[in-house]
Order: structure tokens, then sequence, then C-alpha cells
């Protein structure tokens, strides 16, 4: 074998291990026994399984729901930590912000669960607020971790990002908040609606975070989904899992086409 062709099979192999599973429960997804390993023929019984799976249904409206709302705070928040931490130089207490700022890349999903459950334990007992957990709890904690994550991604856009367009804009005597309003977001925006996704992302699949911070009525997917996993799978949840996969995959070829579409201007 040439030396080139060296890798192929490790990376044949690789992929194989990622995606062979998904491919798994896309094809028992169609099964038409309950059992989840034995194959008894097509169907679609499943897909209408889950289309009549109103508590499904609602738990996934729920995670969309709270992951964009997630995702618009953590980018808010985020936004304004990237740009400190890239534009501002040396003030008192950096170094402790720039640690908190980043202790939720590097802290387990439990202990950040359980620290922001503490949290909200110890607002309602001073002030009242939160009123148990819920939807609004499991919002405020996803944006939490997803802060930093946005963060990172912007102050890497603004370290990259020529200043000098900026400066004509101030040399133009364009005050600061127009300057940043009509020069500096533009420029990030590709840093604003990546950041924002990965938070939306983050969110919709967290499990543990939310475990720690919900309440009744306040049912993610995922947790619907570890719930019944753990009373056993049916090709209900296989069912689920393609709908993912395809709607998915359909996000990423249109984005593909239109970033192929772009360049080729």
């Amino acid at each position: 074998m040439p030396r080139r062709w060296a890798p192929v099979p490790f990376l044949i192999a690789g992929y194989a291990f990622l995606y062979l599973p998904i491919a798994f429960l896309i094809v028992f997804g169609f099964n038409d026994s309950r059992s989840v390993t034995a194959w008894s023929g097509f169907s679609t019984r499943w897909y209408r399984v889950l289309l009549a799976d109103t508590a499904l249904i609602e738990a996934a409206l729920l995670s969309f729901r709270v992951a964009a709302l997630s995702a618009t705070l953590a980018l808010a928040v985020g936004t304004a930590a990237g740009y400190v931490a890239a534009r501002f130089g040396r003030f008192c207490g950096r170094t402790v912000f720039e640690v908190t700022l980043a202790a939720p890349l590097v802290l387990p999903d439990a202990i950040a669960g359980l620290s922001l459950l503490l949290v909200f334990v110890l607002l309602e007992r001073l002030t009242g607020w939160p009123d148990g957990r819920g939807i609004g709890t499991v919002t405020l904690a996803h944006a939490s971790v997803s802060v930093a994550y946005v963060a990172v991604v912007v102050r890497a856009r603004l370290a990259d990002m020529d200043r000098a367009v900026e400066a004509a804009a101030a040399d133009l005597y364009a005050p600061p908040a127009r300057v940043f309003l009509w020069v500096t977001v533009p420029l990030l925006a590709p840093a604003l609606v990546s950041g924002w996704l990965l938070a939306f992302t983050l969110s919709l699949d967290d499990v543990v975070v939310a475990s720690f911070t919900s309440g009744p009525g306040a049912t993610t997917l995922p947790m619907a989904v570890f719930s019944a996993a753990r009373l056993g799978v049916t090709p209900e949840i296989y069912a689920l899992a393609t709908v993912i996969v395809v709607a998915a995959g359909a996000v990423l070829a249109v984005a593909g086409r239109g970033r192929s579409g772009r360049l080729a201007k």
C-alpha cells in the first residue's frame, strides 16, 4: 500500500465507530417489532407512535424554547465578556474575571448543575425567587454554562479582527457607541451566529445540568429520553433519533450549500 494511503484504514475505522451506531438507530427505527435488536420487518408504526406521544412532543418543544432563550442570554452576556477580555487591558480583578469566565469550560456538568441548584435554593430562601425550579431556572442555568463558550468564540474573532476599520470610523468622528453598533458588530456577525448556535446546541443536548435545576413541568427532551432509556429503550426512541438526525443533516446541507454559493461568488 502506498504511504499516502496508509491513514485511510484508520480514517474508515474512525468514521465507522462514529456513524455505524447512528445507522443502526435509523434502520431499527423502521423495525416492526418492539425489540431493538431483532429485525422482524419494515414498518413505520413507531413514527405514528411518536407523533401520538404528546409528552415527548411537549418535551421537545420545551427544549427548543429553553435552548433559544438561553442561547440569546448567553450571546448577550458572552459577547460583552469576550469584548472585555479581548479589548480591555489590565484592570483590577482581571485574573479572577478570566478564571471565572473559563470555569464552565473545565468543570464537570455534575458540579456545575449542583452549584447552580445551590444558588437557586439560596436565592429562594433570601428573596423568595425563584419559586421552585422550572423553565426559568433551567434557562438561566444553561445560559450560565454557555456564556463561556460564546465568550471564547467572540474573543477569538476580536483577536483576529483588523481594527483599522474601527479606527477609520472613529477618525470620521463616529462616537464609540456607533462604531461598535455599525462597524464592530457586523464584523463580529459570523462569531455571533456561531456562538448562538453553539449555545443552542449545548442547551438542547444537556441532561445533567437540567436534571439538577428543573422541576415538575420542566422536563426537557434529553431528560425524557434518558428516563425512557432507563425503563427500556423502544424503537420509538430510535424513530425520534432518526428525525433529529435528518433535521440536523438538512440544516447542515443548507448551510454548506449557502457557504459554497458564497465562495463561488
